[in-house]
């Protein structure tokens, strides 16, 4: 496979960008060699600047949940180009996304567009403490919530892929404010909310997580979770910027049948363009400026790019209501092939799967927490990523991320990656 292209322009990005990437994980650096640059993409398929064609999983990490470059988002961004691409003033598309969040998602009563997933996450903690009048909150282990300074102490995705939990910059009032429980773990939560009772704002987790690889809270933890934040007056978030209408059409609440009082949103409302929301209870919500005391603002919330393409993407989802059986037949389908190649070559990993999001483990324990996250084997993944590569598979260049599955993804493309991924397993036991 030719990268000659791709390995000149790294060459050359390295110059002028931090490690030559404008997002850590995109480095390869948890894999080895050097990043493809991509030319475009449509479907199922990425095309590289080298000409090289790929079956994709990563799919811009989850919002593409329709494919590459469908028809009718390429139709609402033209529509919206022919007026403008942004106004600093309100549009009728910000009022008819908003509508229609609140109407697809019930534990949403009222929200705030905003420009990305840590936009959308570090203010949902902002409110959540003028709400409560508290400054502490509580975290799980391995669960991302963007790089703001009070997400990045034992955080997942790319700070955990690089090795770095803890990011310098992150001050120590920030890590005192922010405290850290264990993922699936009730009684670590209950300790932390008894021994700082009546100074804990929030609880943030991702309910199921999508940044330390695929792992589904219990139905018993996310239960309790809930009682405890009512017990203890607590605004529960729900990080749902990676599942929000993609393991659900309610989002991971919907799977666990459980309700936030905050929300977080991104990916997938944006169509594939930048954007985040966090959003749930009226009461709490109208804290926000210019309702309430507590500020937030962004001069391109709620562009009509991002709500043209967000709001056509939720509006297939609204009038396609066979789009999440298609994407479980899909990923059951993939996942049962994965397993019996696993089987065929007496490989003990782990494969674990939410509806259209998944992720293969090289370990031999059950995946549950960070604990048993960070024992998958990370070298062995390197090897595994870069032979199905050789396959035209692009897989996530990192062992803690997830795989996504799109409704654009064809039986005769994943019958080719379940015989890559049968051919790579076999190649890296030798």
């Amino acid at each position: 496979m030719n990268t000659e292209k791709s390995r000149q322009l790294f060459k050359e990005a390295e110059k002028y960008i931090p490690g030559g990437v404008n997002s850590p994980v995109r480095a390869f650096k948890s894999v080895g060699g050097n990043p493809l640059f991509i030319k475009r993409a449509l479907g199922s398929k990425l095309y590289d600047v080298d000409g090289n064609e790929f079956i994709d999983y990563v799919g811009s990490w989850g919002p593409h949940i329709f494919g590459h470059n469908p028809s009718f988002i390429k139709k609402a961004l033209s529509d919206a180009l022919e007026n403008g691409t942004s106004f600093g003033a309100p549009t009728e598309l910000e009022v008819k996304t908003a509508k229609l969040i609140t109407e697809l998602v019930p534990s949403v009563e009222m929200i705030r567009m905003v420009n990305s997933g840590t936009e959308a996450t570090m203010s949902a903690v902002r409110v959540a403490r003028g709400y409560t009048g508290k400054e502490k909150i509580i975290k799980f282990e391995g669960c991302y919530h963007g790089h703001a300074d009070f997400f990045l102490i034992k955080a997942g995705s790319g700070a955990l892929t690089l090795g770095v939990p803890t990011s310098p910059g992150v001050t120590k009032g920030n890590a005192a404010d922010t405290l850290i429980a264990d993922f699936n773990d009730i009684d670590s939560a209950k300790k932390l909310i008894h021994t700082n009772r009546k100074e804990i704002a929030a609880v943030i987790v991702e309910a199921i997580v999508g940044n330390m690889g695929v792992v589904k809270a219990t139905n018993d933890f996310i239960r309790q979770l809930r009682g405890l934040c009512d017990e203890e007056k607590i605004v529960l978030i729900i990080d749902e910027v990676m599942t929000g209408f993609r393991v659900a059409k309610g989002g991971a609440q919907e799977v666990l049948g459980v309700k936030a009082d905050l929300s977080t949103f991104g990916k997938i409302i944006g169509g594939g363009l930048p954007v985040g929301a966090f959003g749930g209870k009226k009461e709490i919500m109208e804290m926000v400026a210019p309702s309430g005391p507590v500020y937030q603002a962004g001069t391109l919330s709620g562009n009509p790019l991002a709500m043209s393409a967000g709001y056509a993407a939720l509006c297939y989802i609204k009038d396609h209501p066979d789009l999440y059986n298609e994407l479980e037949e899909k990923s059951a389908y993939f996942e049962k092939g994965i397993k019996e190649n696993l089987k065929r070559l007496n490989e003990n990993l782990t494969l674990n799967r939410v509806g259209s999001m998944l992720t293969l483990f090289f370990t031999n324990e059950e995946v549950k927490d960070f604990r048993s996250a960070v024992k998958a084997d990370t070298k062995l993944y390197g090897q595994y990523f870069h032979e199905m590569l050789k396959r035209g598979v692009y897989l996530p260049p990192a062992q803690f991320e997830a795989f996504f599955i799109s409704a654009a993804h064809s039986k005769e493309d994943l019958d080719k990656t379940i015989e890559a991924n049968y051919e790579s397993l076999q190649e890296i036991s030798k």
